[in-house]
């Protein structure tokens, strides 16, 4: 019976994983899609979110059959408790993924407002926060999710440095708000990839630890 509980523990695992690696895939492609203004890779982002939904499915299945079957004490339950949670931040890096799609789709009917710097390196460092937060999760390492939380800030400074920007080319220029408001929208989705990497993060602390960050409550007294 153990052994058979492993083995559901690893296919939880191994689903989870690929619909990460499916949601990292939409935040590259769609900001590529943006920067070299690829119609068919803009679309290729928005086809293949049925595959990250789909598999959100499965594993909330999956994770609701062992909860009821298995009734997981500790460290398990934690497990399947984190693995719930993971695959809604997941599956909104995805929407918001092909929110980017979209946007680029639309910026590609008009000429280039100006060339993208900022908006690229802030989709590396949301999409390396996903990375990492995942690996935190596959290896039970705190640190390194501890570590993506603080890097949030630097994601959100870079959100609004491009909002100042772009504030700016709409002040100067009337014609240029539609485009500008689209790079905005970028920018605001970005973020709020970063945000569910931090989501992520803070789930493997708790996962790990059985300790909750969010909301910095173990810096404000809370339990431990």
């Amino acid at each position: 019976m153990e052994r058979h509980f492993d083995e559901e523990l690893k296919e939880l695992k191994e689903r989870l994983l690929r619909m990460a690696s499916l949601a990292e895939e939409s935040i590259v492609k769609a900001v590529k899609a943006l920067v070299d203004r690829d119609k068919e890779l803009a679309e290729d982002v928005i086809g293949s979110d049925d595959a990250i939904n789909f598999l959100e499915i499965e594993v909330d299945e999956l994770c609701l059959k062992l909860l009821a079957i298995r009734q997981p004490i500790a460290t398990d339950l934690r497990f399947i408790t984190s693995a719930l949670k993971i695959i809604t931040d997941l599956e909104r890096i995805g929407d918001l993924s092909v929110n980017i799609a979209e946007r680029a789709l639309d910026l590609m009917e008009q000429p280039l407002l100006k060339p993208l710097i900022d908006i690229p390196r802030m989709a590396q460092l949301a999409q390396k926060m996903v990375k990492d937060s995942l690996d935190a999760f596959v290896n039970r390492d705190p640190e390194l999710a501890r570590e993506v939380c603080r890097r949030d800030d630097e994601v959100d400074q870079l959100n609004h440095q491009i909002f100042r920007e772009l504030l700016t080319y709409m002040i100067q220029d009337p014609k240029a708000i539609t485009r500008s408001v689209d790079l905005i929208l970028v920018g605001r989705h970005l973020e709020r990839i970063a945000d569910h990497a931090t989501n992520i993060g803070e789930d493997v602390v708790y996962l790990v630890k059985g300790k909750t960050i969010k909301h910095h409550i173990d810096e404000k007294g809370g339990k431990n």
